[in-house]
């Protein structure tokens, strides 16, 4: 039976290299988690979370998924968020998306992929309500890039109005919603401008 015998050494050889560097790491590290940060960032391979922000474990709380979604109907991004704002206390929530991404990309398309069909609907509907705007770019890459970043725009919207979210404002919990959008061909990241820190400005802002 393989057993991923070179995955099980790197993980070794990298727990080794920490525990040179920092030989009490682990030890508080399994003390609990303190991160300052929610990622709610896209499933795609490409885009590691911790690794692109040069962030050490235990320092981002993390939910991926396709297309970085939050949809209030899905148990799974409602109780991260929840464990994060409510009992973590993060400071920040991060919506990452990406260019290029194949779930956007998909959206866009007539296609029937199937169960991701569903999934998809809410950047179809994201699409619609651009869609004078996203007729005006010639290349049909551009039209993606730029639907990458409404759809960041529309889930920093979908949190913003999560209850748990704005219980924390009414509570006066510090807590802030970034947008930010990662470039696959240079590795960088780019701000989007869109930084909510109350339910007030995301009513003026989004």
């Amino acid at each position: 039976m393989n057993k991923l015998p070179s995955l099980l050494e790197n993980n070794r050889n990298w727990a080794k290299q920490i525990k040179e560097e920092r030989p009490d790491f682990f030890e508080n590290l399994s003390q609990g988690q303190q991160p300052e940060y929610l990622w709610i960032g896209c499933s795609d391979s490409r885009v590691p979370a911790t690794e692109i922000v040069d962030l050490a474990p235990g320092d981002l709380f993390v939910h991926r998924n396709i297309a970085n979604q939050i949809v209030h109907s899905d148990l799974n991004s409602q109780s991260v968020i929840q464990y994060a704002v409510s009992v973590l206390k993060v400071k920040h929530i991060i919506i990452c998306g990406h260019y290029g991404c194949g779930g956007v990309k998909a959206s866009m398309q007539e296609e029937r992929l199937g169960l991701i069909d569903n999934w998809l609907l809410h950047i179809k509907d994201t699409f619609r309500k651009y869609e004078e705007e996203l007729s005006n770019y010639e290349f049909e890459s551009e039209k993606v890039n730029r639907l990458c970043e409404l759809n960041v725009k529309a889930q920093v919207e979908n949190v913003c109005y999560n209850p748990f979210v704005q219980q924390a404002w009414n509570d006066g919990q510090s807590l802030t919603v970034h947008g930010w959008i990662y470039n696959l061909e240079d590795g960088l990241l780019n701000n989007l401008d869109i930084c909510i820190g109350s339910l007030k400005e995301a009513k003026e802002n989004l």
